[in-house]
């Protein structure tokens, strides 16, 4: 359910190419009109009928085909991006196709498409601009194109659902019989385009249906996973199971006689693989092939060693503050009440249902990778780089991605695995696939942290200091050590900042401090849907209900007092509060829970209607979610996307990657569970646009899912549940 509140680009050198692309760097200067290469399926497409501009193919049927760099993950990208280029080109929506294109042809024409990587929630928010000045002047050049034919003046000629009319005449055509003359017309300069008013959306901003769902549900699509070339060998692939550890021998004569087995593949140092002629020979290959790892001192880490490595961070001098209003230490001491308390976060696997895969063929002049990517131009990067070729010799061939949530970004190690092996068989495609067990044991985890929370509270119930210590592992101390400046790396407390932007903390506190102490492990962390937003707002707003129990307030009125200043974060939670049903009477045994919090742009909240049963049993019967992205591209994919968000998050409520002996020890879906069916609640969006900005849709409510669960199972108990999975505390969600 859902309810809608009111209201030339430059010559890149090779080396630049692939920093900025492994990067997932921001794109150049719009050009609407340069050549394709020879040969690339968007020149074939260009046949079947005229290309108008980079962004937009009109065929003689008024077929209107709406190029996308960006990638689909089941988000409906795809579907928003080509709504906003539809409004401006002012086309028939009913004859709407897309088309990807690839990061070759992205480079050949300099980059004309920009950015391609999707993450972050910018798919839409970060191209929304470039995306609709296409449109517009595809639009302007086919109406010119029918002005000059009937030598009448553009301004007297109009359009409606890719029909162009002039009135005083009484004549009219379609933009399939225009567009060829359109073609050969100069490009508008960008700077005398005028977008639309989004108050004036016809198309944008409409819940119009996905345009990638037939083939889904008539098994026609293929994904990466299910790509099938002539002569294709397949991989099975497994690395040191310590993470740091290395491979120190294997005998490939035990295997080699096995049937379909084509050979043993070292792939590095850490990593080895079976090509045969079908996925299962090799990975039946592979758990026979006798191994010896060096698996090296990481071995002796633990969950416990860890935490303890956590836990010193709490107290350490090393952190350091990036807000520091006041004195909030000195306040929190003299306060009438004082509330203290640590939360923690564990290790979670992103569990992609479509396991890591690419398949490669490499030849003498020529590298070719058919991938699931978040970023194509990064998996370009990576072929180029691993086989040796020059970019211009290579090829990225995306495909829609069975599940992302960040795996599938800039890391590409499933890109360079599958070079390796591919290149000990020349002019030979081999499909690497990573099973299960290995999908599970080599992941770029979410970052595992703890977090010691002060607070302060007068004679009158009023917070006076907020003191917040997070102490954890760093992704960009793993991924990207550049990004950190002087050892401090801000991204951590994504969601506490102070500056507005896109993660702003949403409360006025007179002094607060917010800390960092930076505790890396051995274990490789990444992105994850939400990134730190997740954690900070289960940290934050779990301790904001502990803080209004200590106050003797009610949670929301607490929250609403330090809002004032806020008014986007307050808007969205009066919107979830009263969707929700906040201070109603419930029925027996059912508590709500509330929680808000900002990320990626946007602006979110949450109330949580859950009841626990006396062995434990945890039921979320219903959830409330308020967005406020600014602007509504498609409000369906925003209700679908919120409600994703609910399903991602509240798997980890059962689940969590403990760490044994240097490994993670669940390895499938028995020991790391995922929620049910039957375990998700029904969920109600509520979307609050105000239309005055560009925030992002797929991440932003995670953060508030787990904290209004958990503050109604502290409702419902009388005790703060402080970390997860619930197995951990005698719970088990139902």
């Amino acid at each position: 359910m859902k309810k809608i509140i009111s209201d030339k680009a430059p010559n890149l050198s090779r080396r630049k190419f692939i920093v900025g692309s492994a990067a997932a760097s921001g794109g150049l200067a719009l050009g609407f009109h340069l050549p394709f290469g020879i040969g690339t399926a968007a020149a074939q497409s260009a046949a079947a009928g005229p290309e108008v501009n980079a962004w937009v193919v009109v065929k003689p049927d008024d077929t209107c085909v709406i190029r996308i760099a960006r990638a689909e993950m089941g988000q409906g990208t795809h579907t928003g991006l080509a709504q906003l280029v539809a409004e401006e080109l002012e086309c028939d929506w009913r004859k709407v196709v897309i088309e990807p294109i690839t990061a070759g042809q992205n480079l050949a024409r300099k980059r004309v498409w920009r950015d391609m990587a999707t993450g972050g929630s910018r798919g839409i928010r970060g191209s929304q601009d470039y995306v609709r000045q296409g449109g517009a002047a595809a639009r302007m050049m086919l109406l010119q194109a029918a002005a000059d034919e009937w030598n009448v003046p553009v301004g007297e000629v109009t359009v409606a659902n890719g029909i162009i009319t002039h009135a005083a005449s009484g004549r009219s055509t379609s933009y399939g019989k225009v567009a060829a003359a359109a073609a050969k017309l100069t490009a508008p300069d960008p700077k005398s385009i005028k977008l639309k008013n989004p108050q004036d959306w016809k198309i944008a901003g409409k819940p119009m249906k996905r345009l990638d769902t037939a083939d889904k549900l008539n098994g026609s699509k293929v994904y990466s996973i299910d790509l099938k070339l002539p002569g294709m060998l397949n991989a099975a692939i497994k690395a040191c199971p310590v993470f740091g550890g290395k491979l120190v021998s294997y005998d490939e004569a035990k295997v080699s006689g096995r049937p379909g087995v084509r050979g043993v593949v070292k792939v590095n140092d850490s990593t080895v693989a079976v090509v045969a002629d079908t996925w299962w020979r090799a990975k039946m290959a592979l758990d026979a092939l006798p191994i010896a790892w060096d698996e090296g001192p990481n071995a002796k880490q633990s969950s416990a060693t860890i935490a303890a490595h956590l836990k010193e961070g709490l107290t350490s001098n090393d952190a350091f503050a990036d807000t520091n209003d006041g004195d909030a230490l000195k306040a929190i001491e003299g306060a009438a009440k004082k509330v203290e308390a640590v939360y923690s976060t564990p290790f979670v696997s992103h569990a992609c249902m479509e396991a890591m895969n690419c398949t490669v063929r490499i030849s003498a002049d020529r590298a070719e990778a058919w991938m699931p990517s978040q970023n194509a131009e990064a998996s370009l990067a990576a072929l180029s780089t691993s086989s040796g070729l020059p970019l211009e010799k290579c090829e990225a061939y995306n495909h829609a991605l069975g599940g992302g949530f960040g795996r599938r970004g800039g890391t590409q190690d499933y890109v360079r695995q599958g070079v390796a092996i591919a290149k000990q068989f020349p002019g030979v495609p081999v499909k690497l696939i990573w099973s299960r067990e290995e999908d599970q044991a080599h992941d770029f985890y979410r970052p595992i942290a703890q977090c010691k929370l002060a607070a302060g509270v007068d004679q009158n119930g009023n917070l006076v200091g907020l003191h917040i210590r997070v102490s954890g592992q760093s992704i960009n101390a793993f991924a990207n050590p550049a990004a950190i400046k002087d050892g401090k790396d801000v991204r951590q407390l994504q969601g506490l900042w102070k500056a507005p932007g896109d993660a702003q903390i949403g409360y006025s506190v007179p002094n607060l401090r917010t800390e960092y102490a930076m505790r890396n492990t051995h274990v490789p962390v990444g992105p994850w849907r939400g990134v730190n937003t997740n954690q900070n707002g289960l940290y934050l707003e779990c301790f904001m209900d502990e803080v209004a129990r200590a106050a003797g307030k009610d949670p929301l009125e607490f929250r609403r007092a330090l809002m004032q200043k806020h008014p986007k974060h307050l808007g969205v939670l009066n919107a979830a509060a009263e969707k929700g049903n906040w201070g109603k009477p419930l029925p027996a045994g059912v508590h709500r829970g509330i929680a808000q919090f900002m990320g990626y742009g946007s602006y979110s909240a949450a109330v949580a209607e859950v009841s626990v049963s006396n062995r434990g049993e945890v039921k979320v019967h219903r959830m409330v979610l308020a967005l406020n992205c600014g602007h509504a591209v498609n409000p369906d994919q925003i209700a679908a996307q919120v409600e994703g968000s609910v399903a991602y998050a509240l798997s980890t409520f059962h689940s969590e990657c403990s760490v044994e002996q240097g490994r993670i020890a669940e390895l499938n879906f028995h020991t790391y569970r995922l929620l049910r069916l039957a375990e998700m609640p029904k969920v109600e969006t509520v979307i609050v646009p105000t239309h005055d900005f560009w925030g992002g849709v797929g991440e932003p409510t995670i953060c508030v899912v787990a904290p209004a669960v958990m503050n109604a199972i502290h409702a419902a108990t009388g005790k703060p549940v402080r970390s997860l999975p619930l197995k951990n505390h005698g719970m088990t969600l139902v």
